[in-house]
């Protein structure tokens, strides 16, 4: 009787740590709005920047937007279970619209001001999304 009472006791203690990271997870949710709000500024100075150098300094920017936005997120003390693999879908999601919104601009809109306002939202949306879920999660 005694080791089901040790598992049960390890199960409910497992159990309240997954809680508290569901209900401390927040942070995860702000960081995806950040990241989202910030693609609303940068893709469209990206599609309208004149030039190679301009994408190249918007790059750095999203770079160092990433970087900093990483940095707050390993300073976290809770994360939740299947963190990573979230966070790559949402950060490779993010990567390949973004990669498919320069290619275009530069390619086939030029810089089409109708074109650079939906690429912005294109890049926002999966982190909109993830930041949604997220917060609904968290609830």
């Amino acid at each position: 009787m005694r080791e089901t009472t040790g598992a049960v006791g390890a199960l409910g203690r497992a159990a309240d740590v997954e809680k508290a990271a569901r209900q401390r997870s927040g942070w995860y949710a702000r960081y995806l709005w950040a990241f989202a709000a910030g693609q609303l500024v940068l893709v469209p100075l990206a599609v309208l920047g004149r030039g190679p150098v301009s994408v190249v300094v918007l790059g750095v920017a999203n770079v160092l937007l990433v970087t900093g936005l990483s940095v707050y997120a390993a300073r976290q003390r809770v994360v939740r279970r299947g963190f990573g693999v979230k966070h790559g879908v949402l950060v490779g999601s993010w990567a390949a619209v973004f990669a498919l919104v320069v290619v275009l601009g530069f390619t086939v809109f030029g810089r089409s001001v109708p074109f650079a306002v939906g690429a912005a939202l294109a890049c926002a949306l999966p982190l909109a999304v993830g930041a949604w879920t997220e917060m609904r999660g968290s609830a």
